[in-house]
């Protein structure tokens, strides 16, 4: 189409011009322009394909460069077209493999891979060498029409041994043996350190990331006589170690090694001797410790662990399962097989003793190591102490609610004997000596009385007795009492006593403390039937002797101690917890009432003091009882209520009366019984009344007035008349002690009188209160 487009313009010039020079320049410019246009077609390169895009050899260059290998790229021609720094850095050429500086047999190699890799499409061998390098190398066919071979070379690592096991020890692996106390360390052929755990770090030079690499493994080690191996560090108080050799050369040859150390299990020492030392030092431990067999057989036990199980040593069971309850056994037993034959740990199991079947205590069973025959240390709390207070709190507890019940029981039988009491003194004013009735109601009277002696102990027991406290010597009272007391002891019985020197002065009732030397003494005669030794002592107690008794009981301070121990037959555990108690006797029926002991705890606690017993079947009986020093200077004998020093023989009085008192009969009686004396006599139910007769414009010379009643009580009563009538003598009278009823009737010039009296001791108390001159 060109060559016609020109002829027809060549054929246009002609018929227009009819120069043929015009038209041969013309001519021969087109057929220049054609040659050149023809020259540039055939130099320029083809044209891609629609859809695809030439190669970006910089791109892949880029590429290449993050790989740790050798990377080429070569066409079909054998030229190479791409390579990374490390094919141009390793093999020193910028020619295409297999042309690459190599040996005869790497050339051999890399053409046949070629050669596979073009009819394959990829192909690798192995071991082809360059200088100290070994490599794998690999060729895949690849780019548009598979016109290219990617060459890849990577260099094969071949470490020995002993480098993989310095990597090992400083690794994970490493720290996995070190945790659970493994030692580890790899040595090389110059007997130079090539890594360590932190295990062996911290041995060796007592710090975990200690740099010992390199150093001399003999320069940490020393080794005795016997041909054991130590710690260099550790000197002579070091522990012997046990080192595995595990060589890492060929067999037969010398070179590297990796150590494997751990404490040495006493396979070369005397384990008797190491035994008799473990068990010296158990003994000497507070705490309760056994060693037991890997059969379950008791090898050792201290003391304190004897005392815990309250056995003797001779009375040990072979097999600490028989030492609990039948459900507690296989448990144990189990326990004791398990820790005898796994690995050095510890446990604790909650168990029951055959003894103390209601008390759940902790076991504790670890595994030991290197002591012989001893595979397992037991570990039990020597709890009699604490069982010991426990029962101390819980004897106090229900002493101390039996006491308010025992109490109230005396307060409100006090009103009946003061009725019954009242009531006979009137009818004997009536009646003569020799009469037929006169020796009824005297009968009446007195069995009155002995109730009436059963309710002081009762308040004596409850702590709401009254007591005339006195500053007083311990060995004065007992000196009063010892005469009595050996005469009713008997010729079988011998009393010792002994006093200490340096007592201080105590504050207490002589007379109560005299009951309570004379209870304790009648209880140690009738539990030695056939003769013995009472022995009673006293003697001072500082604080520091309180405080290394560790009682969590008795407080810290100065005491006086009186002690009564007899050499009779003992009391059991079971009954030991209950002989405070109300009514409890071990003695025959018809022998005992019950109430000695519990007078004695309630005198000696209302003394603010504290008793306590001790007992062993066969080998007697001993009660401590601590009173506390008394501080400051002598207090007079009177309690704080006015009481007349002397009582006037006269009874016969005259002045106005009025009776407060809840209970009927109570106030009966003393109205009647101050009648007969002289006195102008009205009564009132409770408070409220004796206030409404003040209201109505009445006086009294004295307010006679119980302390407990509905309504409005007695000191109530007393405070409101005072308040509004100025000073007004009262008396108050109530079944409750005086020191219980101190606080409630905290009133300036008062005066009290004890349930049950008589009709002469209200009629002296009467006298006492009017007679008395108030502040």
């Amino acid at each position: 189409m060109l060559a016609a487009a020109i002829l027809a313009s060549l054929a246009i010039l002609w018929f227009t011009t009819h120069n043929l020079l015009l038209i041969g320049g013309f001519a021969a410019g087109q057929v220049a322009l054609w040659g050149a246009v023809d020259f540039y077609r055939r130099s320029a390169p083809a044209p891609a394909p629609i859809g695809t895009l030439p190669p970006d050899w910089s791109v892949m260059r880029t590429a290449a460069e993050l790989s740790g290998a050798a990377v080429a790229i070569s066409d079909r021609a054998g030229r190479l077209v791409c390579a990374n720094s490390n094919f141009t850095s390793w093999f020193e050429t910028l020619k295409a493999p297999p042309d690459i500086t190599v040996d005869e047999a790497g050339h051999e190699m890399l053409v046949r891979l070629a050669r596979n890799a073009w009819r394959d499409g990829n192909a690798q061998i192995d071991g082809m060498r360059k200088d100290a390098r070994e490599f794998s190398v690999k060729a895949i066919r690849s780019g548009a029409g598979d016109e290219y071979l990617l060459w890849w070379f990577s260099v094969i690592e071949r470490r020995d041994i002993g480098a993989r096991a310095a990597e090992m020890i400083s690794g994970r692996l490493g720290y996995a043996m070190a945790r659970s106390g493994v030692m580890a360390v790899s040595i090389g052929e110059d007997g130079r350190i090539r890594s360590a755990n932190a295990a062996f770090a911290m041995r060796a030079t007592g710090e975990e990331n200690s740099n010992i690499i390199s150093r001399e493994f003999a320069a940490f080690m020393r080794m005795d006589d016997k041909g054991r191996i130590f710690f260099e560090r550790e000197g002579r108080k070091g522990l012997p170690i046990r080192l595995i050799h595990i060589p890492l050369a060929a067999e037969g040859q010398q070179g590297a090694a990796m150590l494997l150390a751990v404490d040495d299990d006493g396979s070369t020492i005397d384990r008797a001797s190491a035994l008799g030392h473990v068990e010296q030092l158990l003994s000497t431990l507070p705490l309760g410790l056994a060693l037991v067999d890997r059969d379950g057989r008791f090898l050792f036990a201290n003391e304190s662990f004897v005392r815990a199980v309250d056995l003797p040593v001779e009375k040990l069971p072979p097999y600490p399962g028989d030492l609990v309850i039948k459900e507690d056994k296989a448990a144990v037993s189990e326990s004791i097989r398990r820790y005898a034959k796994g690995q050095a740990m510890s446990g604790d199991i909650a168990v029951r003793l055959k003894d103390q079947p209601d008390e759940v205590i902790a076991l504790s069973i670890a595994g030991v190591r290197g002591l012989g025959e001893a595979a397992v240390l037991i570990g039990l709390k020597d709890n009699s102490e604490e069982t010991k207070l426990k029962r101390q709190v819980a004897q106090a507890t229900k002493m101390q609610a039996v006491g308010q019940l025992a109490g109230g029981v005396a307060h409100d039988f006090n009103n009946i004997l003061t009725a019954i009491i009242g009531y006979c003194d009137l009818m004997m004013l009536r009646h003569q000596p020799g009469d037929s009735d006169y020796d009824d109601i005297q009968q009446i009277k007195n069995n009155s009385n002995r109730a009436a002696s059963l309710t002081r102990q009762l308040l004596a027991f409850s702590r709401q007795q009254t007591l005339r406290p006195q500053i007083l010597q311990l060995p004065d009272v007992v000196a009063e009492v010892s005469n009595l007391l050996k005469r009713l002891l008997g010729e079988k019985v011998r009393l010792e006593v002994h006093h200490g020197r340096g007592a201080g002065q105590v504050r207490a009732d002589p007379g109560q403390l005299e009951q309570v030397i004379i209870n304790l003494g009648v209880n140690a005669r009738d539990a030695m039937p056939g003769g013995g030794v009472l022995h009673i002592e006293t003697r001072p107690v500082t604080q520091a002797e309180v405080r290394a008794m560790r009682s969590e009981i008795l407080p810290i301070g100065d005491y006086v101690l009186l002690s009564v121990s007899d050499s009779g037959t003992g009391i059991s555990k079971e009954n030991l917890a209950k002989i405070f108690e109300p009514f409890f006797t071990t003695k025959e029926v018809g022998k005992g009432t019950g109430l000695g002991l519990s007078t004695v705890y309630g005198i000696v606690k209302q003394s603010g003091g504290f008793i306590f017993a001790e007992s062993e079947i066969g080998k007697g009986t001993r009660f401590d009882i601590y009173l506390p020093v008394h501080v400051g200077s002598a207090a007079p004998a009177e309690p704080p209520a006015r009481r007349a020093a002397e009582k006037p023989r006269d009874l016969w009085g005259s002045g106005r009366v009025l009776v407060v008192e809840d209970e009927d009969m109570v106030r009966a009686v003393a109205e009647r019984a101050l009648v007969r004396q002289g006195y102008v006599v009205e009564t009132a139910r409770d408070g409220e009344e004796g206030l409404e007769l003040f209201k109505e414009g009445k006086r009294y010379d004295l307010i006679v007035s119980d302390v407990v009643m509905p309504n409005m009580d007695g000191p109530a009563m007393g405070r409101k008349l005072r308040e509004l009538y100025g000073d007004v003598r009262i008396l108050f009278m109530s079944g409750y002690a005086e020191e219980q009823l101190r606080e409630s009737i905290n009133l300036d010039n008062i005066f009290f009188l004890p349930k049950p009296f008589s009709v002469q001791q209200i009629s002296e108390a009467v006298r006492d209160a009017l007679t008395t001159e108030m502040d």
